[in-house]
Parts: structure tokens; C-alpha cells; sequence
């Protein structure tokens, strides 16, 4: 029998679908433990940096460090409260946050992509490495196909320095890719949702977990 592991996590750029599939996942096996996103961890914190300009504080005020740390620390409870004997799932898993990191620390510092990311791994040390299932999903394996995809779908535009920090967050994570930071990387375009889903499930290997199209 398959050893479950101890997080499953479901990554990727805004609107890729990360959430509906947290969800299917959970539907899918009661041994999963859905742990939500890092700020539901550590709320006093995000409360506090969101009270005033939060976009003001994430792309000027705050430092690569101060950022870095305050994901980490989300991760850190957010993994604490993995109950034994269940399956973590996460919505943003640890590569991601580092992703989300250091997409910031490019538009903010001005530094290369792989000069960011040594920055923000360095910052997170041995934190860098843990037990869990990562899977990626992207709108596209083509960066600038991806932006237009996503933000295709938010509905409305972006502005200020959001569009560029979504196209830099699409190559980091391409980056990251070819660096092998993810179990498993799941093409979404062109696809449909339960084409997708069963994608997704092919990479979870999981005691009794089989794929259930919904009625």
C-alpha cells in the first residue's frame, strides 16, 4: 500500500485553478487535512501589514527578508497543524511561496531571476527543503501565453506594478521547473476542468484514492 505523504500542495500563478482542485482533492479522500493558505496561520501579522496600503507594503515598504520571513512563519504553523496520520493538502506549498518571494525581490530590487531566488533560498535556509508533494499548474509552459491566460481571467486589469510582477512570478516558476522544484507540473491550457483534475490525481499517490468524475 502507497505510504501517503505527509502535504500535498497545488501551486501556480493567480486563476490557474488552485483552489477548485484543493477542494476536488478533498472530496476525494477523507485522510486529507485541507490547511489552507499561510495568512490564515498567522493573521495577527497579515492583519497588521494589510491595515494600511498592503500592495504599498509588499512591493515598496517591506524588505526581501521581512516578506521571506513572514511566509515561512505562515508555513511553519500552517505545517504544525498537519494532525498525525493525515495528508496536509495545501493551497501554495512551500516552492511557491519562494516563488511568490522572489518574483517580488525582482521587481522591487531589480535583481536577475536566479539572483532573487538565491537571495530568498538563502533567507529560508534549511526551511527550503520539506516532505511534500508539490504540484504545479500552469495556465501555459509558454510564460507570456500564461500572463495573457490569467489575466485574461481576472476580470478586470491589472495595474501598477501588479502585471509586472505577474509576469516575472510566470518565469520564476518556469525557472523553477527546470531546476526540479516540483513533483510534478500539470499543463492546464486548452483543457478542460475534469481533464485537469484527473492530471492532478495521477501525481497524488495516496492509499485508496481513485479518480471520481462528478456527477
Amino acid at each position: 500500500m502507497a505510504q501517503a505523504p505527509e502535504f500535498v500542495s497545488l501551486n501556480g500563478p493567480d486563476n490557474v485553478g488552485k483552489t477548485t482542485h484543493v477542494v476536488r482533492l478533498a472530496e476525494q479522500w477523507n485522510g486529507f487535512q485541507p490547511l489552507g493558505a499561510v495568512h490564515e496561520h498567522n493573521p495577527e501579522a497579515w492583519a497588521r501589514v494589510a491595515a494600511g496600503d498592503y500592495a504599498r507594503w509588499w512591493f515598496e515598504t517591506s524588505t526581501t527578508v521581512e516578506l521571506t520571513e513572514m511566509l515561512l512563519v505562515g508555513h511553519a504553523k500552517r505545517a504544525a497543524a498537519r494532525e498525525e496520520g493525515r495528508t496536509g493538502l495545501l493551497d501554495r506549498g512551500l516552492p511557491m511561496l519562494l516563488a511568490v518571494a522572489t518574483a517580488t525581490c525582482v521587481v522591487k530590487d531589480g535583481l536577475t531571476v536566479g539572483e532573487a531566488l538565491k537571495t530568498v533560498t538563502d533567507i529560508a535556509g534549511s526551511r527550503a527543503a520539506a516532505p511534500e508533494t508539490a504540484i504545479l499548474l500552469l495556465s501555459s509552459l509558454d510564460a507570456e501565453r500564461g500572463y495573457a491566460i490569467t489575466s485574461a481571467r481576472e476580470g478586470r486589469p491589472w495595474t501598477g506594478i501588479y502585471p509586472a510582477y505577474q509576469k516575472t512570478l510566470h518565469a520564476v516558476l518556469l525557472h523553477q521547473v527546470d531546476h526540479g522544484a516540483y513533483t510534478a507540473v500539470v499543463d492546464c491550457e486548452d483543457r478542460s476542468l475534469d481533464d485537469i483534475h484527473a492530471d492532478v490525481l495521477s501525481h497524488v499517490v495516496l492509499p485508496q484514492l481513485t479518480y471520481r468524475s462528478p456527477r
